[in-house]
């Protein structure tokens, strides 16, 4: 067995889009195995178990990840995760990576790749609600994508902000207040918030939101009238109605699970897609264990590794 402890060093970012966008092809098609994942929840936070198989690439396994949004007042990450990967045909565990990083690769393609399939133009204003490492990894995949022109970005702390266009480059990017912010081609929304942050009137016809922080039972970002005017796609229905953006609103009645327009892999396949640039079309990301394994498949070919002896 092979220990992967910095897989995510080096991994270019166009593979991991391309690889995380055939991975969603491969779930509308009804080609990969991936039950919801599971929640173990604590006071402050929670784990998660994510499993999956993935016949076209060969891969099975599993991830373990935990999200505590008080983490980093403790200098950790908010998120972090473990991917197991076994053999299919024997179980036997063939490789352990450090997912941290990969984790936030892994989630940064998906946006990518709804922004790609669902921005109203190539040339395109982000706006970024949030200034973590998500919003890094929404805006470096996003990139590779689209021409992103300007990035303007909020957060609760405005110091944070100005770091990160400190570190994005301010010839284009500006921290800005967040009703300014939404006023945008693509919106991306990486905070834990369980209290709508953005308020419907601030959201213009056209507009493609990704909504990525709501990734747990409570959470939600926006608020629900703006859910009521968009076209939403998710990554995985169950997933979104358990714990997406959409979870809130379902519960007090607020939207309908019928109303979910389709998941981001039939965007992909062609299924489903933007049917005009005044439409507002949303992704509500949860993160799919498929994600885990087909960047786990690209890092253990090139990462280096330790032996591990098992069993």
């Amino acid at each position: 067995m092979r220990y992967y402890p910095n897989p995510a060093r080096g991994l270019d970012i166009a593979r991991v889009n391309r690889a995380i966008e055939e991975a969603f092809a491969e779930h509308a098609r009804g080609n990969v195995q991936m039950p919801p994942k599971l929640y173990i929840t604590f006071e402050k936070g929670d784990f998660r178990t994510m499993p999956g198989y993935i016949p076209s690439l060969g891969i099975a396994g599993v991830k373990i990840v935990n999200v505590h949004p008080h983490n980093p007042e403790r200098g950790l990450p908010t998120v972090m995760a473990l991917t197991v990967v076994l053999d299919v045909q024997t179980g036997l565990p063939v490789a352990i990576l450090n997912a941290t990083d990969l984790t936030d690769l892994r989630t940064g393609a998906a946006g990518a790749v709804a922004a790609k399939y669902l921005a109203p133009r190539r040339t395109v204003k982000l706006g970024l609600v949030g200034s973590g490492r998500q919003a890094r990894a929404q805006l470096m995949a996003i990139r590779r994508e689209l021409d992103v022109r300007e990035v303007l970005v909020w957060s609760r702390n405005r110091d944070k902000a100005e770091k990160f266009c400190d570190e994005m480059g301010r010839e284009i990017c500006r921290a800005e207040e967040l009703d300014v912010v939404c006023d945008c081609d693509v919106l991306v929304t990486t905070t834990p918030s369980r209290e709508p942050l953005v308020k419907d009137r601030w959201i213009s016809g056209g507009t493609h939101i990704n909504a990525i922080g709501a990734d747990a039972p409570g959470k939600q970002e926006l608020e629900p009238a703006i859910l009521q005017r968009a076209t939403v796609y998710v990554d995985d229905p169950a997933q979104a109605i358990h714990s997406g953006e959409v979870n809130v609103p379902i519960r007090r009645g607020l939207f309908a699970p019928g109303r979910i327009a389709g998941t981001l892999g039939e965007v992909v396949i062609g299924r489903k897609g933007r049917k005009s640039p005044d439409e507002i079309t949303l992704f509500d990301s949860t993160g799919l264990a498929i994600q885990d394994l087909a960047i786990a498949a690209i890092a253990s070919a090139t990462a280096d590794s330790v032996e591990l002896p098992f069993p």
